[in-house]
């Protein structure tokens, strides 16, 4: 190990895998994995656990396995394999070869509940599932054993051939490990291995009748695989003693499980159940809907993978629960996307301005700078004329002090362009401004500016006739309060915020935009950054605001 890595200040799980290697256990072979279960989409706790497993077999000269733990074939579905597969691409990481599904290991699987019939550590039970939660007593009250906890291992094994090949009925019967039913881990007062479910699978179609549970396969798989370090969330640290347990007895690989605190946020739910639910009742568009926690709901939203990760690496690992700030995320994705968007001008609310001293019919192009953070971004063409927009907003007939955008008598600068002097004002019967007439300084243009004019407010703005027109939506926090599941009294739904989303319709763009890509990022001039919706046309050109300029919710709220 360089004497660079000795030196640097690490995490506690990083700090366990160079002690490992130091040691020479496996070798010094560093072998992770990420286990989804393909039963929804992958959320922002998720890219925690998918950093952490990555990252850290990367750095040490590791591999990992991507396995998907297909127990459950009522849940799963091929639509969130291939979502899972996409967004982890997305994040930058690669399992290269070595893609895996519980499913691949089922008829060993099945082989190590044989072995441990065999040696009388596991039974079939006709129990009803009742029943059984009763036996088992309660953490102050040892378990008491069911009728069949005795069976013989040939009658055990002849049920459990039966239950594979589909002759008793789903619910009738399962299997369970016989540990101990006075442990004060619940989990180990014999837990279900097995239980018959005659549900076609994604994957392996109709070729099995009972399905391992869980807790059963998720541990064996990770030994089968011959995983060195299996990193789990916090709510598995009670499930290890099992999962060595099941090691023990089948005298298999010893894969090492290390538990870590999860990433939660605030004002959202990070449970795919429940995510499910907001999906399914349709409080938003889908998994991929922007306001969602998904990974899916970022990309689309204008998240970077990039902005992601440091929000991963920013939160820290720990092994105590904690709720990590939004802020902070929304931070890390502005940090980035100042260094990566291209700055254009949008007009959401606009009023016309007449230059009146500029020639009628004439228009120029102006450079306007993509990205002053980054040299090697260049600039696109700006189209200017006789006539342009501004928001409604950056004009005020009879202004405050201190007041620097445009009023009668007053100069501004025209970002990129030149500077105006507000001449004369029209108004309709109500006394509504319907149009502003200026006049323009022609050495004043931006870059060779000779006027001598010292203007104090910049305005943004766009041509009147070479323009596009957008759709904006914009987006807030789809909760109202920072911890919806803290009231069991009051459905997390009722939490929803109604503002989360709003349309804005009739703004106006430069002509740049008509150009957006897939993943081209902009930063619209004071009003935040955006990406292209997945919705947009040719002609309907819709932008999603991926967050604001600045935290205006802490403001807002605080």
């Amino acid at each position: 190990m360089s004497e660079e890595l000795e030196q640097e200040s690490v995490h506690f799980i990083e700090q366990i895998i160079r002690d490992d290697m130091a040691s020479g256990k496996h070798d010094g072979r560093i072998h992770t994995r990420f286990p989804p279960e393909p039963n929804g989409y992958l959320h922002i706790g998720h890219a925690m656990a998918i950093w952490l497993s990555f990252s850290m077999a990367e750095k040490y000269g590791g591999v990992t396995n991507l396995r998907f733990d297909d127990t459950n074939p009522t849940t799963e579905d091929t639509e969130y394999v291939d979502a899972i597969k996409r967004d982890i691409k997305w994040l930058g990481y690669d399992w290269e070869d070595r893609l895996f599904f519980s499913s691949d290991h089922f008829q060993t699987l099945y082989d190590f509940a044989v072995k441990l019939i065999k040696k009388g550590l596991a039974y079939v039970d006709d129990s009803t599932p009742e029943q059984i939660a009763e036996a088992k007593g309660d953490p102050q009250t040892p378990g008491t054993p069911t009728p069949y906890r005795d069976r013989s291992v040939e009658e055990n094994l002849s049920l459990f051939s039966e239950m594979k090949e589909g002759k008793h009925p789903d619910g009738s019967r399962v299997l369970r490990a016989k540990i101990d039913l006075a442990s004060p881990n619940m989990l180990l007062r014999d837990p279900i291995m097995y239980r018959i479910k005659r549900e076609p699978h994604h994957r392996t179609g109709d070729t099995w009748n009972i399905y391992p549970m869980y807790d059963f396969a998720h541990g064996q798989c990770d030994s089968i695989e011959e995983i060195t370090h299996s990193l789990c969330s916090l709510e598995f640290e009670n499930h290890r003693p099992l999962y060595n347990w099941f090691i023990e007895q089948l005298d298999i690989f010893p894969t090492r499980q290390i538990e870590f605190a999860r990433l939660n946020l605030d004002y959202t739910v990070m449970s795919k159940r429940r995510l499910l639910r907001l999906v399914q009742e349709g409080h938003v568009s889908g998994w991929d809907d922007p306001r969602m926690p998904t990974i899916s709901g970022m990309r689309r939203r204008g998240y970077t993978p990039e902005s992601i990760i440091n929000f991963v690496e920013r939160s820290g690992l720990t092994k105590r629960n904690k709720i990590n700030d939004i802020s902070l995320l929304e931070f890390s994705v502005r940090e980035h996307l100042n260094q990566v968007a291209d700055r254009v001008m949008v007009v959401m609310d606009p009023i016309k301005v007449v230059i009146t001293n500029y020639p009628e019919g004439q228009s120029e192009k102006l450079p306007a700078i993509n990205n002053p953070e980054d040299e090697t971004a260049g600039s696109h063409e700006l189209p200017f004329g006789r006539e342009i927009y501004i928001e409604q907003g950056d004009f005020m007939i009879d202004p405050p002090k201190k007041y620097f955008r445009l009023a009668p008598g007053k100069d501004v600068r025209l970002k990129f362009a030149y500077i105006i002097h507000c001449d004369d004002v029209l108004t309709d019967d109500t006394d509504a401004v319907k149009e502003i007439h200026c006049s323009y300084y022609p050495d004043s243009k931006s870059g060779s500016d000779t006027s001598g004019v010292k203007p104090k407010g910049t305005l943004h703005w766009v041509h009147a006739e070479q323009h596009v027109p957008v759709e904006l939506r914009m987006y807030d926090r789809l909760f109202q309060v920072k911890e919806p599941l803290a009231d069991d009294s009051i459905d997390f739904v009722d939490h929803i915020n109604p503002d989360s989303m709003s349309i804005q319709k009739g703004a106006l763009a430069e002509p740049y935009v008509a150009e957006a890509t897939e993943n081209k990022r902009y930063q619209f001039f004071r009003k935040g950054y955006f990406i292209k919706d997945a919705d947009s046309s040719a002609d309907h050109l819709i932008f999603n605001r991926t967050v604001t300029m600045r935290d205006s919710w802490a403001k807002k709220n605080g």
